[in-house]
């Protein structure tokens, strides 16, 4: 493998997408190349999380460990926290604390909250008292609220200053605050009472006292409100940050736009794993164990309702005899076909609730524009169906039989699809939760049930 002929850049991306193709040539090539491993994850730790991500976890962990305290961080600091947390597990105990200190508290946080809990206390009995109480305070947020997302090294400068004196004091602390989009403003006991962008702050006249140029009463949230709330008012206020207040005001962190930005992207694909029945933390990472228990219940769920579509089947004996193997093979297209048209339509509504698009006062338009949807497409799906129903069975009225299934199947599976999500948020559950478990048993049991049906009347 040659790489060494690249500029940093070109090699460090090079390199990622080698270890995508091949991770087993790239992990033996960093292991014969250290010095250039450690300049790579010196010199860009975020390409350097990339490939460790792409790599066997026990190679990535080697590699991990082959680098020096601060490096590891960085490089830490860069990784989805699962994986994140396997690796800084992996690591030899005595390195483990100073890999720790190296890396910015919230994500240390996020790493050291994915371990077991007695892991958990002996990191932090490691760890330097201060930097223990910091990350201990962390870890007392939900990870899926405002506090667990929050990061703590935010700029804040009182108020009774002006716009000069105010930037002079953030070049004093522009190396130790990552993220200046916004300045917070507080009082003398640190309540938050307004907020100034950087930008207006730079562009403010240097005499303007900073209780002029700010923004008062700003949009804030507390530790523990749910980032489903976080990433829609960031949304709808067009923010870059929110900042994260106490019970009595007092600013504590805020919520990056990095953070938001991946709140969203959680909330979707965790809403499209329940949707499916599967655990809604789960992820590629997550122990076999802890994957079967939470996927197992919802199994059982899926074999009660696939037990009451075979009753309904069952008490239709007479009328599958008479249909003979040609029906046994069209019933499961019909029923294929309501369950693909509810789908469709779930997916519709789902997104919709979680961009808080559909108030209580529009479950009535949604649900008839979504049967509308599916009546309309129910018609040449069903015509088609005609055909092919008459192709397989050999006269017209057994193509009419598919035609009629068809079109009743697609139009009740709409409305499933939209329908089952609303239902649930009218209950005060998750619409999200199993929808498209519930959605398989209304469309099978009509699919073939009301195929039965049709052709106990029009096959007679």
């Amino acid at each position: 493998m040659r790489f060494r002929l690249q500029r940093p850049r070109e090699f460090a991306q090079r390199l990622r997408e080698a270890a995508r193709l091949d991770p087993g040539e790239v992990e033996q090539y960093l292991d014969t190349h250290t010095k250039e491993w450690e300049a790579l994850a010196a010199a860009d730790p975020h390409d350097a999380a990339d490939i460790l991500e792409d790599l066997d976890p026990d190679a990535a962990a080697d590699l991990l460990a082959e680098l020096d305290p601060t490096s590891a961080g960085n490089v830490l600091d860069e990784m989805r926290a699962d994986l994140g947390a396997v690796l800084l597990d992996a690591l030899p105990t005595d390195r483990t604390g100073n890999v720790l200190e190296a890396m910015d508290a919230d994500m240390a946080a996020d790493l050291i909250g994915a371990l077991e809990e007695d892991r958990q206390q002996a990191l932090l009995d490691s760890l330097d008292p201060a930097i223990g109480v910091e990350i201990h305070s962390l870890l007392q947020h939900a990870p899926d609220a405002a506090g667990g997302l929050m990061i703590t090294d935010v700029a804040a400068l009182q108020v009774g200053i002006t716009a000069g004196e105010a930037i002079e004091r953030l070049r004093q602390l522009h190396d130790d605050i990552e993220d200046l989009s916004y300045v917070y403003v507080v009082d003398d006991y640190r309540r938050l009472v307004g907020v100034v962008s950087f930008r207006d702050l730079v562009f403010a006249r240097p005499g303007v006292g900073l209780d002029e140029a700010m923004t008062s009463h700003p949009i804030a949230v507390r530790p523990e409100t749910d980032r489903e709330e976080v990433s829609e008012l960031a949304q709808r206020y067009r923010l870059f940050g929110l900042p994260v207040v106490d019970h009595s005001g007092v600013l504590v962190g805020m919520v990056p736009h990095e953070a938001v930005i991946e709140a969203v992207q959680a909330e979707a694909s965790e809403d499209f794993a329940t949707a499916m029945g599967a655990g809604r933390e789960e992820t590629v990472f997550t122990p076999v164990l802890r994957s079967v228990s939470m996927r197992l219940p919802w199994m059982v769920v899926n074999l009660a309702m696939a037990v009451i579509v075979a009753l309904v089947i069952e008490r239709q004996t007479g009328v599958i005899e008479e249909v003979g193997p040609v029906g046994a093979v069209l019933m499961p297209v019909v029923a294929l076909l309501g369950g693909n048209a509810g789908a469709q339509s779930l997916a519709v509504v789902i997104r919709g609730l979680a961009l808080d698009d559909v108030a209580p006062s529009r479950v009535r338009s949604v649900l008839t524009r979504q049967v509308s949807i599916g009546a309309i497409n129910s018609v040449p799906i069903g015509l088609m169906a005609i055909v092919v129903g008459t192709a397989f069975g050999g006269n017209t009225r057994f193509g009419l039989t598919m035609g009629v299934a068809t079109v009743v199947n697609l139009t009740i599976g709409t409305l499933a699809g939209a329908g089952i999500p609303l239902l649930l948020r009218r209950l005060g559950l998750d619409p999200a939760l199993a929808s498209n478990i519930f959605l398989t048993l209304i469309t099978d049991i009509v699919g073939f049930g009301g195929f039965l049906i049709v052709a106990s009347v029009m096959l007679r």
